[in-house]
Formats: structure tokens, sequence, C-alpha cells
């Protein structure tokens, strides 16, 4: 099994072909992209597939170190920012190309009018340790 994680961008990911921004859909539209996107990790939850999944608000503040006894430094909100991230989905599948058919499945969810959204979404895998090379 390999986990990978899709990303759902409020924006910076290339234009979905229903682009109509969620502030803009009716409390009917938003309602049944929920139920979507909730069905959808419920049946992956029935393989097996799903690991954990979270919206996000579009609001933030970035964060950083300082140095020592000084308080870290902000900067944000940080709606200026080209991308912002809307949510994610955390998958746990046994192959790369079940993960492009989940990801791709999960871009039809409905927005503004009923239509799918065909939004794009990052796919990208964990991070693992490099295979052990022995001699």
């Amino acid at each position: 099994m390999a986990k990978y994680l899709m990303l759902k961008h409020y924006r910076g990911a290339p234009a979905p072909v229903n682009d109509v921004p969620m502030d803009k859909w009716t409390p009917e539209e938003i309602s049944a992209h929920m139920t979507y996107m909730s069905d959808f990790a419920a049946r992956l939850e029935q393989t097996g597939e799903f690991v954990d999944a979270q919206a996000l608000s579009p609001e933030g503040t970035f964060v950083k170190y300082d140095g020592e006894g000084r308080p870290p430094v902000t900067d944000g909100p940080f709606a200026e920012t080209k991308d912002l991230i809307a949510g994610w989905m955390i998958i746990d599948v046994d192959s790369y190309e079940r993960a492009v058919e989940l990801a791709g499945e999960l871009s039809a969810a409905p927005g503004a009018g009923g239509k799918p959204i065909h939004e794009w979404l990052e796919l990208r895998p964990f991070l693992t340790e490099p295979p052990t090379i022995t001699e």
C-alpha cells in the first residue's frame, strides 16, 4: 500500500471546467458538494483506502522561528498568495494508477449548477524511506 495526498485548491491550480468560486455557490450547491465528498470518503472507508480528510479555511498565517528567546515571526493572513489549499484527503492504495483513478473521481464533485467541477487535484505520494541496497 502507498499513501497519497490529494490536495484541493481554492486557487493556484489550473482552472477547473466549472470555474465558479465556492463563495458564489448557493447553500444547496455547497451542501451537494459536501455530501459528494462525504459519500466518496465513506466508500473509501469501506475498501480500506481512506485515511483522513479535512477542509481548510482560506485564512491563515505563515509562521517562522526568529531566534532563541524571540517570539515567532508571522506574516499573514496570506490570502494574497497565488496558491490556497482548500482541503485535502489522504488515501492508502495499492498503486499509483489507483490513486490517479480516485483523484479523477473526486475531481467530478458537483459545483455551481450541480455540474461536476472537473477541478485539478494535486496528487502527491508520501515520502518514504529509500530502498536499502545490500550487496
